[in-house]
């Protein structure tokens, strides 16, 4: 199952988190250092909605992100599905 919102195209993106050693400078200690950089992925806040579109009089089922769903929530779900080419 795709990590995909189906109005935003927001997707997993990568990055890393570094591991850091040591106590910082100017707390007294001899500095920070990295001891590793270890691959991660950012996953987007998705939810799978059932939407009433009034104008169509039934339910349509999507994948939207957090951010999505305040889009069709100001937007209207017919106008921000048929801008996203879902309709």
């Amino acid at each position: 199952m795709s990590k995909i919102c189906s109005i935003t195209g927001a997707g997993v993106s990568r990055g890393s988190v570094i591991h850091r050693r040591g106590m910082a400078k100017k707390k007294g200690g001899v500095g920070r250092h990295v001891t590793a950089n270890t691959p991660r992925t950012f996953t987007p806040n998705l939810k799978k909605k059932r939407l009433w579109v009034p104008e169509l009089s039934r339910f349509v089922t999507v994948k939207l992100s957090a951010r999505a769903l305040k889009t069709v929530t100001r937007n209207g779900a017919f106008a921000t599905l048929q801008k996203a080419g879902i309709l």
